[in-house]
Formats: structure tokens, C-alpha cells, sequence
């Protein structure tokens, strides 16, 4: 367990350093910023990277919704559960220190938004709650439907961290114009803490939502991949 929390540890913050960082640092930056398409690629790549590198070691989860997605679908132990999402929360945490710690270092800097996730005024585009709600609950289902049937024993093997980092990329090309694109509620976590504010009154929204869409596909995946199971 204490190698599985570490790597957790680890690919979370790789994770939110990664593609908060992209949002914060490069996404804007004068006439060459990556802009929405970088950014997404962004955190697609940080799933990918770290799944190849941890994967084997603790499943490459990353994420507090992951887990108790895979924990509906049988194929996590409950028990393990708490653990994980306590390592992830703190990994997230300590990315965003990191970036800020980065980011203070440009004179002139503002905190801003901080790649924060919000609906309603904070929304990218001005979306409501009820819309944020509903995104982050369908997007969420399926990146465990994509998660859980990429892992299956009868997927092409050795393929998943793909098909997971751009199910991801995909996600983000979908979603950052509502809700700046969580899925996960540790990387909400993490930015939140830095803004304060708006963004920790908002927070609730990215921890229920993803985690309602996680457990729905968990539960749909027992239909799926009745076969599967730890």
C-alpha cells in the first residue's frame, strides 16, 4: 500500500501541475499561448504519461471519482478507497502550490481564476449550474465507461493509457467552456484552495457531480462487463 499511495501521490500532482499548470502558465501566453486545444492536450497527456508509468503500480487513478467509480464496479477494493483519495487530494494540493509558487514568480502576476473550476459568472462561458452540473455528471460517466472498458481483460493490451488520455483530451475540448472542465475533485481541489473564495463556495458542485457520474457508469459497467471483477 504505501508504493500505491506514493505513486498516487505522485500522478496527481503530475496531473494538476500539468494541465492546470498548461491553463495558468502557457495557455494565454502573448502570440504563441496554447490556448483551449493545448490545454486539453494537456491534461490528456498527463493521464497518459503517468498511466504508463504507474499504472502497474497502483492502478494510475488520480482521481477521487476514478476510484469510487471503480469501487461501484467491482473492480477496486472499498476498503482501499479513503486512502486514495486522501493521497490524491494532498498530491493535488501540492501541485498547486508548486504552480503558484511558479506562477508569483512573473512580475505582475494575479491570481484570478487559477484554472479554477465554476459555473454561473465563474463559467468560461457564462454557464449556468443546473448546465455545469449536468456536464460534469455525462462527461465524468464516460471517461469511467472509457477507463473501465480500456482496462477490460479482453481490450487490446497494453493500448488503455491511449485510449484513456485522449477519452480525457476530448473531455476537456468538450467541457472547458462550462466548467473549466473538473472530472476529477482532487485538481478542483487543489486551484480552489489558491482562489478561496467563489471558488471553495462553488467546490461542492465538482466533487458530487463527478463522483454521481463515476458511480453511474461503475454501476452500468456491472451490465456491460458482468464478468469483470477484482
Amino acid at each position: 500500500m504505501p508504493a500505491k499511495l506514493a505513486a498516487e501521490f505522485i500522478g496527481t500532482l503530475w496531473l494538476v501541475l500539468g494541465g492546470c499548470g498548461s491553463a495558468v502558465i502557457a495557455a494565454a501566453f502573448p502570440e504563441v499561448g496554447i490556448g483551449l486545444l493545448g490545454v486539453s492536450f494537456a491534461f490528456g497527456l498527463t493521464v497518459l504519461t503517468m498511466a504508463f508509468a504507474i499504472g502497474h503500480v497502483s492502478g494510475c487513478h488520480l482521481n477521487p471519482a476514478v476510484t469510487l467509480g471503480l469501487v461501484a464496479a467491482g473492480r477496486f477494493p472499498g476498503k482501499d478507497a479513503i486512502p486514495y483519495i486522501l493521497v490524491q487530494v494532498l498530491g493535488a494540493i501540492a501541485a498547486a502550490g508548486i504552480l503558484w509558487a511558479i506562477a508569483t514568480g512573473k512580475p505582475g502576476f494575479e491570481v484570478g481564476g487559477f484554472a479554477s473550476n465554476g459555473f454561473g459568472d465563474h463559467s468560461p462561458g457564462k454557464y449556468s449550474m443546473n448546465a455545469a452540473l449536468l456536464t460534469e455528471v455525462v462527461m465524468t460517466f464516460f471517461f469511467l465507461v472509457i477507463i473501465i472498458g480500456a482496462t477490460h481483460p479482453q481490450a487490446p493490451a497494453g493500448l488503455a493509457p491511449i485510449a484513456i488520455g485522449l477519452g480525457l483530451t476530448l473531455i476537456h475540448l468538450v467541457s472547458i467552456p462550462v466548467t473549466n472542465t473538473s472530472v476529477n475533485p482532487a485538481r478542483s481541489t487543489g486551484p480552489a484552495l489558491v482562489v478561496g473564495g467563489w471558488a471553495l463556495q462553488q467546490l461542492w458542485l465538482f466533487w458530487v457531480a463527478p463522483i454521481a457520474g463515476a458511480v453511474l457508469a461503475g454501476v452500468a459497467s456491472r451490465l456491460m462487463w458482468p464478468d469483470d471483477r477484482t
